[in-house]
């Protein structure tokens, strides 16, 4: 009897270790089922998110498609029943009527939109950079005044300034037209110029800058040129993009301040388009022209107005 227990003493080490290892079996085969569940469900929702991908890609490119195949078709060989289908006969002919009917009014948009974007951009780094570092009474207050003007709607004030515009017009002949938009969208640009700077100012130009410039015996306007001037592309890239874009793509201002002769080229997009016949290649030949040099600028500087936005968002 003591030889047996003996004897189950000296198995049990080994008994053990057999039931260790089970165990230890159990639980990689376990983790290795979990290990490829999850792999799986990672593979299924990049499937899934790529197939969402594809599907919004098509949704958003199917009128482009259809713009750029009808305007490379004739005007006889439009129809609503056709308009999916490839041109039988390429032409450009719709490109070239549209480009000699907006071309001078492209030009004029172009210099509205530069124009427009570089002194209002200009403003609002000015703006910011005193609201966001040279503190006096009532700043605050008059910043949220500044505010105030993202928030009124343009169609509350078109009869006043139109009229207004128009007295200015009858002793200035000269500023009707383009000069007129350009100062409206300046006005109107000014107050979201000056909240993108000045929140990039507070948050990505130091206090202890300034401060030592003030010490060096540098005036506000030294400062801004040799300090803070130098630090703000990023504010300037986000706020000539937004700029640029919203006067180009004006046309409210452009209806009640301006003609087809001296508008920007969504009035003569807007007269391209109207009519008892209307040319349908001609017209969406002319919408793609009118929307290249957004398109073009976006291509360009997209990246840095992303990260021109993201650059003042946190110190």
């Amino acid at each position: 009897m003591n030889t047996a227990a003996v004897e189950s003493e000296t198995l049990s080490p080994a008994s053990d270790r057999h039931t260790s290892s089970k165990a230890h079996g159990k639980h990689k085969n376990h983790g290795s089922s979990r290990v490829r569940s999850s792999t799986t469900a990672h593979r299924a929702w990049t499937g899934l998110r790529y197939v969402l991908l594809v599907f919004f890609s098509v949704l958003v490119l199917t009128p482009l498609y259809a713009l750029l195949v009808t305007s490379f078709k004739r005007p006889s060989e439009y129809s609503q029943s056709t308009a999916w289908k490839l041109p039988s006969t390429w032409s450009v002919e719709g490109w070239q009527s549209a480009w000699h009917v907006l071309a001078p009014a492209l030009g004029r948009s172009l210099v509205l939109a530069v124009v427009a974007a570089v002194l209002s951009a200009v403003l609002g780094s000015l703006n910011g950079y005193i609201f966001a570092k040279w503190k006096f009474p009532g700043s605050h207050v008059i910043f949220v005044l500044f505010l105030f003007g993202m928030f009124i709607p343009y169609q509350a004030i078109m009869i006043p300034l139109s009229g207004m515009m128009l007295d200015v017009q009858a002793s200035a002949p000269w500023f009707a037209g383009i000069p007129t938009l350009i100062l409206v969208h300046i006005v109107y640009g000014i107050p979201i110029c000056t909240l993108i700077f000045r929140n990039y100012y507070a948050t990505a130009v130091p206090t202890e800058i300034i401060e030592a410039a003030r010490v060096d015996g540098a005036n506000t306007f030294s400062t801004y040129n040799r300090v803070v001037l130098p630090v703000s592309v990023p504010g300037f890239i986000v706020t000539l993009i937004w700029q640029f874009t919203s006067a180009w793509n004006d046309f409210i201002f452009a209806l009640f301040l301006t003609n087809q002769n001296n508008g920007p080229v969504t009035f003569g997009l807007n007269a391209l388009a109207s009519g008892q016949n209307p040319n349908y290649p001609q017209i969406m030949a002319g919408v793609l022209v009118a929307s290249l040099p957004t398109l073009i600028v976006y291509i360009a500087l997209g990246k840095y107005f992303v990260s021109g936005l993201m650059s003042g968002s946190v110190k």
